[in-house]
């Protein structure tokens, strides 16, 4: 099987992580430094704060700006459930902004949903194509809000020359181990606020402050969200590849674009030329009107080894979402969701596999269309 997305493991990485494994400490040493300083050194953030995964880098975020009690997070519904689920746990509420037809929040409708409650606008950078971040920054000054990027699908993208991870007040990245670098588990909230870094690094940790010799004191409410000195290894190992990851999947991409340009059962989503992406997705959309079950395209797919996947069932069709606020519309995430599969784009392929995905995808639409189905 071809999977849409995979970590790459080799001998370098196994080596960082024996090292650890044979050194004094397994968590809270030098290691987790060095990973965030790296992290800092790529992006040109001033400070990365490491946790055990995005999902509690997000919570963090969002406690270490004080959202809390019935206030809102402007959202978007195409991303992984926990961008909103944090939010939720701190007594919050997402507030879902619908899409564009790339999956990225739609920049143009944010206005009218902010509120005396607002108190962050959180974009998602979809399959890593960076959002229309600048329009996201005039309203947030604006409005006084925080910009919180969670890119998870991010770490590399770049706009007009500048890497994701030094452009908003936060910004989150995960390292599971099949985005653009892995620790296994893991994330990191990266900013240039000193104030803010310092916080996350309490709120990470029981918040403890340490003092002279034994003496600590808990100034604050933490916890236990480190990331370990082994996981840390493997990350400031991977970090070194990064680029080359990248460069990867984009010529994968690459020949998937020029393959499907113009074809008429299926668009792809383009990337401009001032920006690059981190292209943990290759995401496409079937064309409206398309009467084959999209479940069928995706049996058919797996069964000639082809590990495509679909990113992501809108968080407010889950059912604990329609429980907790009721049904909501927002038709073009619907749309999406309805239309989307992110074909295989990663490190480990040749151009042989996406040679052979491509022609098995077109393949397996054209046998649909001749049976008869409405493309």
């Amino acid at each position: 099987m071809i999977p849409y997305s995979t970590q790459l493991i080799d001998e370098d990485d196994i080596q960082a992580i024996t090292e650890v494994l044979r050194s004094s400490h397994l968590t809270q040493g030098p290691v987790v430094e060095a990973f965030e300083q790296s992290l800092c050194d790529y992006t040109g953030s001033k400070y990365a704060v490491t946790f055990n995964s995005a999902t509690s880098a997000l919570m963090g975020a969002y406690a270490i700006a004080g959202i809390g009690q019935d206030d809102e997070i402007i959202t978007t519904p195409i991303s992984f459930v926990a961008t909103s689920n944090m939010a939720i746990a701190l007594g919050a509420k997402p507030v879902f902004c619908d899409v564009k037809l790339d999956g990225n929040i739609d920049e143009r409708l944010i206005e009218r949903l902010i509120t005396s409650k607002t108190k962050a606008i959180v974009p998602v950078h979809f399959g890593g194509k960076p959002v229309a971040l600048e329009k996201i920054k005039e309203i947030s000054k604006k409005h006084r809000l925080l910009v919180i990027e969670d890119a998870s699908h991010a770490l590399g993208s770049e706009i007009n020359g500048k890497k994701i991870g030094s452009l908003s007040d936060m910004t989150i990245f995960s390292f599971h181990a099949i985005k653009p670098i892995t620790t296994g588990e893991g994330g990191a909230v990266l900013t240039d606020n000193a104030e803010y870094a310092e916080k996350l690094r309490r709120f990470r940790s029981h918040g403890i402050v340490k003092k002279k010799f034994w003496n600590s004191d808990m100034v604050e409410m933490g916890y236990n969200y480190r990331l370990t000195d082994i996981s840390a290894a493997l990350g400031l190992s991977q970090m070194k590849k990064l680029d080359h990851f990248i460069k990867q999947r984009n010529e994968i991409a690459a020949y998937y674009d020029e393959r499907f340009k113009g074809h008429k059962l299926f668009q792809t989503i383009p990337i401009p030329q001032n920006e690059r992406s981190a292209r943990h997705l290759y995401p496409i959309t079937l064309i409206p009107g398309l009467h084959c079950p999209k479940e069928d395209v995706f049996a058919a797919l797996h069964e000639k080894g082809i590990g495509v996947q679909v990113h992501y069932k809108p968080i407010h069709l889950n059912s604990f979402y329609i429980e907790k606020y009721g049904k909501q519309s927002l038709s073009v995430a619907e749309d999406f969701y309805r239309s989307e599969l992110s074909l295989p784009c990663q490190q480990k392929m040749t151009i042989e596999d996406a040679v052979y995905v491509a022609d098995n995808f077109l393949e397996i639409l054209e046998e649909y269309r001749i049976k008869g189905c409405s493309f």
